[in-house]
């Protein structure tokens, strides 16, 4: 089917130029306007109306449509309406029909064009006559299907020119009175869409304060969110933070506790041991010290040794010396090289651990003069007859002196010899050289076998000394075993 695209009053010119019979079809969206619109697009309809018919289709919603309906009233939708030259409608077709049945109605609609046409004196179609047919339950006005009488009805005498102006003035008329409507229609049209603007403006100007508000709400209520959960974090924060200085402060006080009782174990365990090492070293020093080896060195180089009790006193000890020298060198006075300390008349009374010559100690026999020195000061002061008495009984010490210590191994003591005068004493001393030599041979012959002789050095023999030890003994050989 062939729908004219165009406006309604230009589908009105079109048939009035075509002389053709202009249809309105008003569709809606229900079943029967599809069931319309199927019936329409066969092609028996599209054949039949093709030629005698202008259609144009309007939706039942359309804007057209309403102002269709304020000349001709549409009763039911969907309906169709057959509207002739003059304006006048020839059928009404409300609700919806089979194929045959429109194609019939198309059919008789042209012929009644036809007949309008060829007689125009007879016009009147009744309302029984258009409302002929179904109407599938749809009321239509029976003065929208007839033509009123005196449209239609004609004087006694017509000229035929007055015949075909009436038709054309009536459909002018009507065609102004559309467009009439029509302008009205639009400036309604306009200012309710200016109100609507105005409104739709109101309307968005008062949305949109009520979007700002809301904005401006939710803004703040998010401000507020975010400020209350900084502060509970803030919260949260110092109190972890709390905790955990707490916590630090109660690791460092039990590092620092533990700390203390490890260092009080370790004193008490160093103190324990110390006390125990010297314990054990008093109970050894008690032990050792039991017993005084005492090595007593002569003037001569050689020595002898022997034990006595720590309790012993100094005098008991130089008592032994005195049996074991004899008089070989007279008068003697003990003391100790290292330090060096020579022991006196009050120290002969202590005993040998109070001399701390316990353990063991190295004690020299220092051999004194017969006559103190100050002797031969005061005699040389009470007159020169003790001076030459010492002068003449001089040779004779020195005779008595030279066979002392020929039989006792000893030379005489030095500390005598430098009180007397410089040229006896040189005289005396190299007329006894040869002697002194041999004697000091024969002593050292006799020495025990404690003491080995390496060149002009003696050193003391022990029980681990072997002929392999002779490259190292003093230390400074290169050889390292």
């Amino acid at each position: 089917m062939r729908w004219f695209e165009g406006s309604i009053p230009a589908a009105i010119a079109a048939a009035k130029e075509r002389r053709c019979v202009f249809v309105v079809v008003i569709t809606g969206s229900d079943g029967q306007s599809a069931q319309l619109m199927s019936g329409w697009e066969t092609d028996s309809v599209s054949e039949a109306a093709q030629n005698c018919c202008v259609a144009i289709r309007l939706d039942a919603q359309s804007e057209a449509c309403v102002q269709f309906s304020q000349i001709y009233p549409v009763v039911c939708v969907p309906s169709s309406f057959f509207i002739g030259e003059n304006g006048v409608p020839l059928e009404v077709i409300a609700g919806s029909v089979t194929e045959d049945e429109l194609q019939r109605r198309i059919l008789r609609v042209t012929q009644v064009s036809t007949h309008t046409d060829a007689d125009p004196g007879d016009r009147h179609i009744s309302g029984t006559e258009l409302a002929e047919g179904p109407l599938d339950g749809c009321l239509c006005s029976p003065e929208s299907l007839s033509v009123p009488p005196e449209e239609h009805r004609a004087s006694g005498h017509v000229t035929p020119a007055e015949e075909e102006r009436q038709p054309d003035q009536a459909l002018d008329d009507k065609v102004q009175r559309l467009t009439k409507k029509l302008e009205e229609r639009r400036e309604q049209k306009k200012k309710a869409e200016e109100e609507n603007e105005l409104k739709k403006e109101m309307e968005r100007r008062k949305t949109g304060k009520e979007m700002l508000d809301f904005k401006r709400q939710q803004e703040e209520e998010k401000t507020k969110r975010l400020l209350e959960e900084r502060n509970r974090e803030k919260a949260e924060e110092r109190a972890a933070r709390e905790r955990v200085k707490q916590q630090i402060a109660l690791d460092r006080a039990d590092r620092a506790a533990r700390y203390a009782q490890s260092q009080q174990d370790a004193e008490a365990a160093r103190l324990a041991a110390l006390q125990a090492r010297d314990a054990k070293r008093d109970a050894a020093q008690r032990e050792r010290s039991a017993v005084a080896r005492i090595q007593f060195r002569l003037p001569d180089g050689s020595s002898f040794t022997n034990q006595f009790p720590s309790e012993t006193r100094l005098l008991e000890a130089r008592q032994f010396a005195a049996q074991e020298v004899g008089n070989r060198y007279g008068q003697f006075s003990l003391a100790t090289m290292f330090p060096r300390r020579e022991f006196t008349a009050e120290d002969l009374e202590k005993s040998l651990l109070e001399l701390d010559l316990a353990p063991s100690a190295s004690i020299v026999l220092l051999p004194q003069s017969s006559r103190p020195s100050n002797t031969v000061v005061h005699s040389s002061a009470g007159g020169g007859v003790w001076a030459m008495l010492g002068s003449l009984l001089y040779p004779l010490l020195a005779v008595w002196r030279f066979i002392s210590g020929f039989l006792f191994s000893s030379p005489p003591p030095p500390a005598a010899a430098q009180n007397q005068p410089t040229t006896n004493t040189y005289g005396s001393s190299a007329a006894a050289e040869p002697q002194r030599d041999a004697v000091r041979k024969r002593v050292h012959e006799k020495r025990p076998e404690d003491f080995k002789k390496e060149g002009k050095i003696y050193r003391l023999r022990t029980q681990e000394d072997n002929e392999d030890d002779n490259n190292t003994w003093n230390g400074n050989s290169t050889q390292q075993m």
